[in-house]
């Protein structure tokens, strides 16, 4: 008998998930990992901020993770304190009933009441997976039902079943505040949710006590989020709020989905649309692929990254269209083996590396983009990094085969990033970075910018044919301008390069 697309991609994640069982014999130190210390980390503050911007703490964010609408076998400390505003019925944030095993009616689409869950021999179902609908647990698609606890009895019923196990949102409009979908799960192989219709997030800021919309947190046995639906943060009704660029400290805005400790994961053909603050984040990962998205927020949106990585070991982004009022994708600091490819920016602010050189910032090494188009963007392939950093590096990164039309700074390092104010040095070393061909168009005259540390000087820098034309307004040659960078020059240069 053939098997269906899903079929495939879940026997494929259940057979990284047993390799990865097999190097990995410390997952249970995960247990003792406080989630709320990870937030924040490497995120950067984006590049609506103005000077000073990176020179204070890491924004906040899960600092009291759990204290809104938590899922999962796992609660954080204190999920249980008290209902989360506007939660539906109501109750605690630690009060979802005890898993339903599949025995809650009509789990399965078509199931007589009180018969249980039932397979899905649908042609999208995932190996002889149980589906458990969230409308068969009390959630309404009517736009204005708060569906948060009823996302997490279906969560629960999944992620506590022993077979393979699916999430459905169906067709309609499902409105939910904050939502945590927590493992670890005792479902075989990964379990799967699949969004068909759209999911709205709730307008009221106060529902958003972690800083999160959706997160997904503590899931080893592998995850597949796929479908054709929409993730609707309704930003729009925020962003006036945003205080960011004249008051760094304050807050962000709630990140649409948060992935915080997920191994094995493949997130495809969704869209984000709107977030109020990072549309995704990809914290504390190890081998995380995302395919197919479709990101998009205007481009006066503040701070709406399209997704931003930190920590994670082994992420691949393909395929992707994201236009957002931030940079296209972040990499930010303890990111290692990272691979972007066949992705369309624009609106944003590029694909970048950092910002880095927070307190308590990691190294960054094995990044590669490749195959990538920028399109009216603010900046192109970008590494930037603030003053007074610790000692860290960023090293073997590689930009090939890129693609740049109408970008103001198509080719840029900036180890000055936002921290005019400040007098100490970046201390960040970067290292091994390779601009290979990367063809088009400047709307600024310098089209190659390498500004580097004068207390840590960039080494093996190198630019291989790079033809950049000047399409801006005003006369002017395009030129490039290197300071502190100790830079090789091969093959075709335009603009000529620098001495």
């Amino acid at each position: 008998m053939a098997l269906s697309r899903i079929e495939v991609k879940v026997i494929l994640l259940l057979a990284l998930t047993l390799l990865s069982c097999g190097i990995e014999g410390v997952r249970h130190v995960l247990g003792d990992v406080d989630l709320g210390a990870d937030v924040g980390a490497g995120i950067d503050d984006g590049d609506a901020l103005g000077a000073g911007s990176g020179a204070g703490a890491a924004p906040g964010g899960d600092a009291g993770a759990g204290a809104g609408v938590d899922a999962g076998a796992d609660p954080a400390p204190g999920a249980g304190a008290g209902p989360t505003p506007g939660a539906g019925a109501g109750p605690s944030t630690g009060a979802a009933p005890a898993p339903d095993t599949g025995a809650a009616p009509g789990a399965g689409a078509g199931a007589a009441p009180g018969a249980g869950a039932t397979p899905d021999v649908g042609a999208s179902a995932g190996a002889g997976a149980t589906v458990f609908d969230v409308t068969k647990y009390g959630a309404k698609g009517d736009g204005k039902t708060d569906n948060a606890m009823m996302f997490i009895r279906a969560w629960n019923a999944a992620c506590q079943s022993t077979g393979p196990a699916k999430v459905v949102i169906p067709e309609g409009n499902f409105m939910a505040g904050e939502v945590f979908f927590k493992g670890p799960c005792k479902c075989s192989g990964p379990i799967i949710v699949e969004v068909v219709g759209t999911v709205l997030g709730h307008t009221d800021l106060i529902q958003y006590t972690a800083g999160v919309w959706i997160g997904f947190q503590r899931i080893d046995g592998g995850l597949l989020l796929t479908g054709k639906g929409t993730f609707n943060a309704q930003g729009e009704a925020s962003w006036k709020y945003n205080d960011r660029k004249n008051n760094p400290s304050s807050p962000l805005l709630p990140i649409s989905l948060k992935f915080q400790f997920v191994k094995n994961a493949l997130v495809e053909n969704i869209k984000l649309v709107n977030s109020k603050g990072f549309h995704m984040t990809v914290t504390s990962c190890n081998n995380f692929t995302l395919q197919g998205l479709r990101i998009t927020a205007p481009d006066e949106s503040p701070n709406t990254d399209g997704i931003h990585i930190s920590r994670s070991d082994l992420v691949k982004i393909t395929n992707s269209v994201i236009g957002t009022g931030d940079d296209c994708i972040s990499i930010g600091e303890g990111s290692t083996n990272i691979g972007v490819s066949g992705v369309t920016c624009g609106p944003g602010h590029g694909i970048s590396i950092g910002s880095l050189g927070r307190a308590q910032d990691k190294d960054v090494k094995g990044v590669t983009v490749t195959n990538c188009s920028l399109t009216g963007t603010t900046n192109g392939a970008r590494i930037k990094t603030i003053h007074n950093s610790p000692q860290i590096a960023a090293s073997s990164i590689v930009y090939d085969d890129i693609i740049m039309k109408d970008v103001k700074n198509p080719i840029i390092i900036d180890q000055h990033y936002g921290t005019k104010t400040v007098k100490e040095p970046s201390k960040v070393k970067i290292s091994d970075v390779h601009f290979k061909n990367i063809r088009g168009t400047s709307v600024t005259d310098v089209a190659v910018s390498l500004s580097c540390s004068e207390a840590v000087p960039c080494e093996g820098i190198e630019l291989v044919d790079i033809d950049l034309t000047y399409s801006g307004t005003r006369s002017a040659s395009i030129s490039a301008a290197c300071s502190n960078a100790k830079t090789t020059f091969t093959g075709k240069q335009n603009p000529p390069a620098c001495a």
